[in-house]
């Protein structure tokens, strides 16, 4: 058995439940919630930044951060299914790369207001990170991925890329449909084709609430 730690609204987490969906390993991976902010969780001897998502394989090895355990999930499943050999190898991780970004970006502004108290709080840093998910945005608008017309069309790319747009209709009360029809639609061929995308979902969350439910 497998076992993912993580949380339920763990963007990061969420792609590893997605990918082993996808990848028909879901029978074989066990997710243990996590917290984080906890200092008797065991997820700081698992993986000594104290961050999620971990996986445990069998032996007792661990395996972080997600951008390995997609990959490793994929060798897992035979290799070349969510991420391809060659070439096309390097736009879908660059895609990966993007989203990510957008993630971390999003979780610095969460943690700017859950951890610091109002009269402390360093806008200029806020806007910073918010540029970036703005630029990041754009830059997908102007050329998105081609919609899923089957699961199978997932990768490591689109299902980082779909738990980034999540995390922001989570944290950011989906602000960034207004701005973004193409993305929206693509978001929407994503989900129809991944029923994971749905059953991986989590309520909308204001930015105060415990610490760990950020990731």
């Amino acid at each position: 058995m497998l076992v993912v730690r993580s949380s339920a609204a763990s963007p990061f987490g969420r792609k590893v439940k997605i990918a082993a969906d996808i990848l028909n390993l879901k029978p074989l991976l066990q997710v243990e919630d996590t917290k984080t902010a906890d200092p008797n969780d065991q997820i700081r001897q698992q993986n000594p930044l104290g961050k999620i998502p971990a996986l445990i394989l069998e032996d007792g090895s661990v395996l972080y951060d997600s951008r390995v355990i997609l990959e490793y999930l994929d060798h897992r499943a035979g290799g070349n299914k969510i991420l391809p050999v060659g070439e096309a190898r390097f736009p879908v991780l660059t895609l990966q790369a993007l989203a990510d970004g957008i993630m971390d970006a999003g979780i610095l502004q969460v943690y700017e207001k859950r951890f610091r108290p109002a009269d402390k709080r360093f806008e200029d840093w806020q806007v910073y990170q918010a540029a970036k998910v703005t630029r990041a945005l754009d830059a997908l608008e102007a050329s998105p991925p081609t919609p899923l017309s089957r699961q199978s069309d997932a990768n490591i790319g689109t299902i980082t890329l779909a738990c980034a747009l999540g995390y922001l209709d989570v944290r950011f009360a989906g602000e960034w449909r207004q701005s973004y029809p193409k993305l929206v639609s693509w978001l929407e061929s994503f989900e129809e084709n991944v029923p994971s995308y749905a059953a991986t979902r989590v309520p909308p969350a204001p930015v105060g609430d415990t610490p760990e439910a950020l990731k």
